[in-house]
């Protein structure tokens, strides 16, 4: 049996924000007794889709990866935690397999293992860091200019900031309609490629992750709509999450 990842964006309403910002300790204790769940990190988001500093104090993000994909079923079905998602202002959920990349997150391979999925639509990318506390006004300077950079580069879906931490512990979750776009984007966008040359310089980051997967199922809405759901029936998998 090979594992499968998933990645959940869940938007309570405004008056909720306290409760929200609450369970990201209050449901850590109860994630890590989860069956099945070989790895996951709860995390608070930027706002709407920049990924530069900012918060949304209403939203969270589950990022989990799976032994086998009935355990991500049983919990989506059982769980208390995905239970209450269901009565939440907005919810979107997505089913991921491993296409390639490098890293590890908090010394785990997410990739490893996991089933292999295929390139012949949208792609779903994960990038996240450990930044050195020395390098962070640098890094904070440079994640402005490719943010900008990001937001206008063809072939971007959507893109949300996730963080375990308001500084230091960063990632992005971004959602892109093809491989090529993707490439696109990390080896022509300038200000992107010159980033990427001053964190090796610079040794900026402790630890860092670059992952793709293929998107294969999802379900809900995100920003009011589900970003995969005509590409998804175009590519003919429309299982839900």
């Amino acid at each position: 049996m090979a594992r499968i990842a998933s990645f959940h964006l869940i938007s309570e309403p405004t008056w909720k924000a306290p409760l929200a910002l609450a369970r990201l300790g209050l449901d850590r204790p109860r994630l890590a007794r989860v069956g099945g769940l070989a790895f996951w990190r709860l995390m608070g988001t930027g706002r709407r889709d920049d990924t530069g500093p900012g918060a949304d104090l209403r939203r969270t993000a589950l990022f989990a990866v799976w032994n086998d994909e009935s355990d991500l079923d049983r919990f989506l079905d059982d769980h208390p935690i995905s239970r209450r998602w269901d009565s939440v202002g907005e919810a979107w959920h997505v089913r991921l397999r491993a296409l390639g990349g490098h890293g590890r997150w908090r010394g785990f391979d997410p990739l490893d293992g996991m089933e292999r999925g295929t390139q012949g639509g949208p792609i779903a990318v994960i990038t996240r860091a450990d930044v050195r506390l020395s390098s962070s006004r640098d890094f904070g300077r440079a994640g402005k200019e490719v943010d900008a950079e990001l937001h206008t580069a063809a072939g971007l879906i959507d893109v949300v900031g996730v963080g375990e931490a308001p500084i230091g512990r960063l990632a992005t979750f971004s959602l892109w309609e093809s491989m090529a776009d993707l490439r696109e984007f990390a080896y022509r966008m300038p200000r992107h490629q010159q980033v990427v040359q001053e964190t090796r310089d610079g040794d900026w980051y402790a630890e860092e992750l670059f992952a793709r997967f293929e998107p294969y199922a999802s379900a809900g809405a995100w920003n009011g709509r589900d970003p995969l759901a005509d590409r998804s029936s175009e590519s003919g998998d429309t299982q839900a999450p």
